[in-house]
């Protein structure tokens, strides 16, 4: 590839933390206008790569050269001045100020007073939002909305500064089919324009409808750079994990047994809307060993719902909620836990880890009482307790006192999950739990499901992906605007009767 039609060169890259090799010898080129995307586990180096690129990170080995031009940025603003801008996978929002103050931090409008313009930063961020065909009021908040609703915010920023190279890492992963469509049409009119994109990906799917060239890198590495039309998502996620994920029958012969959980007339209030209702007329049963999907578009419910299950709705619900026959209301997680109900919540950065705990406190954070004597915790107990947790599920960590922020992201997902099983649930409740995590983790996530179903745990799953769906549960329940679509046994799947039923195809049901 010859300079005049290099976007992007990198050459000899190389990245350590302390004693940790996060990037080694990287060097491949992205070429002005593709799609290129960067594929890998969580920890093979494609974020850090990035943040490099980005002027996130700016203590590094090797070269970078935009455009045939060698660079070495001193910060974010030198790579946007270089027409560079990210979307992070963690959301890099202020959760005080409103949508259009985060669309415009640091680059804030202003009148020829030199006070803040919030009438003009709420009109282009309008139009921002009108772009990605949402209704996301800019005045609003940011801790007010849902982290799919955060993502796109997110978006919307890294699309104001109207760079040439845009790095898209993980765009979709808190977004629900119908948003990910509309991002879609947003990276093609950003393609007409001839904007060179950079796009992190573990879902094969969005690789391989968008990519022009993929570039794997495992452990810090560059493995290989192949043109799309030469691989198949197969080889890509051999090449990623360096062996062949199965993808087995999980649900087989699972038996199912009583009936654990039930709902009847279920109601959610909108906040400060008496007679209008978040969530409407939900109906359903869960048994011992059933793995219970919900599908829904973003704001359908399903988040909602989970939370009315665990005591966390800012609202109280209306209509009964049953376990194991007997009539129960909660009005905090804790009366939840100590019922049998544990919830892992989608925004495992903001409500799942503790960031600033290691590992085992993270694990042993909710069954405290179970290594304490008269009060007092004792070391001993909770570091053997967190380092049987670590063992069952596969938790890759350097120990149990390493900080649980050191892990990929499908580790500390495990970490959480972990922490919820030491309370020995009845009723396990998953929101995406798979969100941002790998396909090697996620294989796992899937197979230690499966396992807790056959031991007759009963899990209700949601999901933004479909095939998720289609491939952990036994019946799948859909959500839109709050009331009950449709019902369907496994037998009965498919993606186009969900969706049909998602986007308001089919009528309420009870």
């Amino acid at each position: 590839m010859n300079v005049a039609t290099t976007a992007v060169s990198i050459r000899g890259i190389g990245k350590r933390f302390g004693g940790i090799t996060a990037l080694e010898d990287v060097s491949f080129d992205v070429a002005d206008g593709e799609l290129h995307a960067i594929c890998g586990e969580n920890g093979a180096g494609k974020s850090t790569l990035m943040k490099i690129l980005s002027g996130v990170l700016t203590d590094y080995e090797g070269e970078l050269a935009v455009r045939g031009r060698p660079v070495r940025f001193t910060g974010t603003q030198d790579a946007e001045a270089a027409g560079i801008s990210i979307i992070h996978q963690e959301l890099n929002l202020v959760e005080e100020l409103s949508a259009a103050a985060n669309v415009f931090l640091g680059r804030e409008r202003t009148t020829r007073f030199g006070l803040l313009n919030e009438r003009q930063m709420n009109e282009e961020a309008r139009s921002l939002f009108k772009d990605l065909e949402t209704d996301i009021a800019p005045a609003r908040p940011v801790s007010e909305l849902r982290i799919g609703d955060q993502q796109l915010v997110e978006i919307a920023k890294a699309l104001s500064l109207k760079s040439d190279v845009l790095i898209m890492d993980e765009p979709t992963s808190a977004l629900t089919e119908g948003e990910v469509e509309r991002l879609y049409r947003v990276i093609a009119t950003l393609r007409e324009r001839g904007t060179t994109i950079l796009y992190i990906s573990h879902k094969m799917d969005e690789v391989f409808r968008l990519a022009d060239r993929i570039t794997v890198l495992r452990d810090g590495r560059h493995v290989t750079t192949l043109d799309r039309s030469e691989t198949s998502p197969r080889e890509v996620t051999h090449q990623m994990v360096g062996r062949e994920i199965e993808n087995a029958d999980l649900v087989g012969d699972r038996t199912l047994g009583d009936v654990v959980l039930s709902i009847h007339s279920l109601k959610l209030p909108r906040p400060g809307h008496a007679k209008q209702w978040r969530l409407e007329d939900i109906h359903f049963d869960l048994r011992a060993g059933e793995v219970l999907g919900f599908a829904g578009l973003m704001g359908a419910g399903r988040t909602e719902l989970l939370e009315c299950l665990f005591g966390t709705s800012p609202e109280r619900p209306q209509g009964l909620i049953e376990l194991n026959g007997r009539a129960v209301h909660f009005d905090a997680p804790h009366q939840a836990m100590k019922a049998g109900i544990a919830l892992v919540t989608e925004d495992r950065k903001r409500l799942g880890l503790f960031s600033l705990m290691t590992v085992r406190e993270n694990v042993t954070q909710c069954t405290l009482n179970q290594v304490a004597r008269r009060g007092v915790v004792s070391l001993k107990k909770e570091r053997q307790a967190a380092r049987e947790s670590v063992a069952s599920l596969g938790i890759k960590t350097a120990g149990t006192e390493a900080n649980v922020m050191s892990l990929s992201g499908g580790n500390q997902q495990k970490c959480i999950i972990a922490r919820w099983l030491r309370t020995n649930p009845q009723v396990l409740l998953l929101d995406d739990p798979t969100r941002g995590v790998d396909v090697g983790a996620k294989a796992d996530i899937y197979q230690i499901i499966n396992k807790l179903a056959r031991q007759g745990m009963a899990v209700i799953v949601t999901s933004s992906e479909l095939p998720e769906l289609m491939t952990l549960c036994d019946r799948i329940l859909i959500l839109c605007e709050g009331r009950l679509t449709g019902k369907f046994t496994r037998g009965e799947f498919t993606e186009q009767a969900i969706m049909e039923a998602a986007t308001g195809g089919g009528a309420a049901i009870n």
